[in-house]
């Protein structure tokens, strides 16, 4: 089939890339910036803003599918540029698509759009959306995952997937976050360490995408409906983050500061960054309300559907999944005159 997806250059949208050339489809790619590598590889790269109808016009021309992974995530921001990235740039893809007859759109979403910072143990899809967020990223989220669930119908079949902390080899967001912080002394675990998550092993993310496009058509199971997508293994929070630290040959980490004291934190550093970043560009504030009760709360969630609707199976244990990030993190150096292990 052909293929476009919104986001190819990044992370997950690279994964998702790679899972299709690798059964053969042909692959286009928009994105803002400038791939060399994806086009080396047969996609087809485009450059555009999403919210520019323009380019969406242009990339979804004579498409079967589209992957829409890109997005503008993150724990701080400009509420408009959320908005115009997560909410605009779907409406106008949206548009294009329908113009374009593309028959099949698979939105990447976020399990953060029903978080409303209390535990979600074993959540499924029957959980509302939250109605009150401490980010504009999963308010924003929520809005676009409605627009495109609306938009289900006879010409257009929708689904929305809700991949939970997508990590592997490759990730320039949660790894390297966790790396620094643990390098430079000054990681902790909100509460105790003991509050009980899950997340998504990147090539696993990649192929739920894979599986609901493959499923999708206007009378499919999974037509108009989203679905929690993880690795299927909760553990605490303070085990799978030091699964990434080892992995990234460190010392393991057992810092902990009450949710309470992250919390007021939170709050102070982000009244100091909204002053700062008038000024100067300070980058994402180190803690922020929501990210302490992110942090803090239990957030594991029941994949059920996703099995069942879209044929959906886990195939990277999270324990492989360390020992391939650490193969990723710290490549065996090799010699020309030793051969390589």
């Amino acid at each position: 089939m052909k293929a476009l997806v919104t986001g190819g250059g990044g992370f997950l949208g690279g994964a998702v890339v790679d899972a299709l050339l690798a059964r053969g489809d042909d692959v286009t790619s928009l994105a803002r910036g400038d791939y060399p590598a994806l086009r080396e590889r047969g996609v087809t790269t485009m450059r555009g803003d999403l919210a520019d109808p323009a380019s969406a016009q242009a990339a979804v021309e004579g498409v079967d599918v589209v992957f829409h992974v890109a997005a503008k995530a993150g724990i701080w921001g400009a509420d408009a540029d959320f908005r115009r990235s997560n909410v605009d740039g779907t409406r106008v893809l949206l548009d294009a698509c329908r113009a374009a007859r593309v028959r099949r759109f698979v939105l990447t979403s976020t399990p953060s759009v029903v978080h409303t910072g209390g535990d979600i143990v074993g959540g499924d899809e029957s959980l509302p959306y939250a109605t009150q967020f401490d980010s504009a990223y999963p308010e924003t989220k929520a809005e676009a995952e409605r627009m495109v669930l609306a938009a289900n119908g006879p010409d257009l079949a929708t689904v929305a997937l809700r991949p939970h902390l997508v990590w592997g080899p490759g990730d320039t967001q949660l790894v390297p976050r966790i790396l620094d912080r643990a390098r430079a002394g000054r990681l902790r675990f909100v509460g105790d360490g003991s509050a009980v998550i899950d997340t998504t092993y990147v090539d696993d993310a990649a192929q739920a995408h894979l599986d609901a496009a493959d499923r999708l058509h206007p009378h499919a199971a999974c037509a108009g409906r989203p679905y929690f997508i993880t690795s299927g293994d909760p553990r605490p929070v303070q085990d799978l983050v030091n699964g990434i630290v080892v992995a990234g040959g460190l010392e393991p980490v057992h810092g902990t500061v009450p949710l309470g004291v992250a919390v007021a934190a939170g709050a102070v550093v982000e009244t100091v960054w909204r002053v700062l970043e008038r000024v100067v560009d300070v980058g994402d504030p180190p803690m922020t309300r929501f990210l302490a009760r992110q942090l803090a709360t239990a957030h594991w969630f029941d994949i059920s559907a996703a099995r069942r609707d879209l044929g959906y199976s886990p195939q990277v244990p999270l324990d492989e999944g360390f020992v391939r990030l650490g193969r990723w993190l710290r490549p065996v150096s090799t010699s020309p005159s030793l051969g390589t292990d």
